[in-house]
């Protein structure tokens, strides 16, 4: 088992197929010793019910959608709880897990991993990030491999979008690939002020494309933001009000990232170890 030393905690990272899980209950130290309480208390929301729920339904073909329905329907309710235990034993979840005995506690996939993490605190995600990325460093010089976490941040929502658009698509288009250029450009102008297209223009001479040139901060709001703008397609909110959640959402995260010197400085640093 592997372990990180994030802001003085060390958290543990499971492999599971190949796949990284990290501990939740780690995690959750930093905010209260009941480490428990603190996961509960996330999971019992509705926000982050939909967000597990979505996440199981793209990979996890057992993921019992009917008793997911019953648990969401009551998600925010006086009475409702919600344990690791039990989500993963009722609706055959793989995201979330439990571990009794020596090494136990709540591990999560990394996707939900981060989504725990940006409910707790935004500095402590990034410090995350920060050490999970010289950990797999790393291991590429012992492996010889490459790993680049710029790729790794700006694709890991991206199959929940895609489905939600593939899902709304009208049924004469037949163009799939020209709505999820325009989704995705939707983000592109809300975290790069342009498109795709307009960025090569401006910039002919740089390697990649515009996410692989983008600052940490920038593909932390492209993650976030692929998350929203999943969910308000699965709502049908039509184009005009989710780009106007969208901005607002935007304009949040950022306050939110830059409100303390702390966090700037991370970033900062962040995007100094990524150039």
């Amino acid at each position: 088992m592997k372990r990180l030393d994030v802001d003085g905690i060390q958290v543990r990272i499971k492999k599971v197929d190949a796949e990284e899980y990290f501990c939740l209950t780690d995690i959750a130290k930093q905010v209260d010793a009941k480490s428990d309480m603190v996961i509960q208390n996330w999971m019992r929301n509705a926000t982050t019910l939909d967000f597990l729920g979505e996440w199981e339904q793209l990979y996890n073909p057992d993921f019992l959608l009917e008793v997911f329905k019953e648990y969401r329907s009551q998600a925010g309710t006086p009475r409702f709880v919600m344990t690791p235990k039990r989500w993963e034993t009722k609706t055959q979840a793989v995201g979330v897990f439990s571990k009794a005995g020596r090494g136990g506690g709540t591990y999560a996939h990394r996707d939900i991993a981060l989504e725990f993490c940006s409910a707790i605190s935004a500095r402590f995600k990034l410090v995350l990030i920060k050490e999970f990325q010289r950990l797999k460093e790393d291991e590429a010089k012992r492996l010889d491999i490459e790993w680049n976490i710029r790729r790794e941040l700006s694709k890991a929502h991206y199959p929940m979008l895609k489905e939600a658009v593939l899902n709304q698509l009208p049924k004469t288009a037949g163009k799939a690939g020209f709505y999820l250029a325009d989704e995705a450009d939707l983000i592109n102008q809300l975290v790069f002020g342009m498109t795709a297209k307009q960025w090569r223009a401006k910039y002919p001479n740089l390697k990649g494309n515009m996410r692989d040139n983008a600052t940490v901060e920038q593909l932390l709001l492209i993650s976030d933001l692929q998350i929203v703008d999943s969910l308000l397609l699965k709502w049908d909110c039509d184009k005009g009000l989710r780009t106007e959640l969208l901005e607002k959402f935007a304009i949040d995260l950022r306050r939110h990232f830059r409100e303390s010197t702390p966090v700037q400085r991370i970033v900062d640093i962040q995007n100094r170890s990524l150039k």
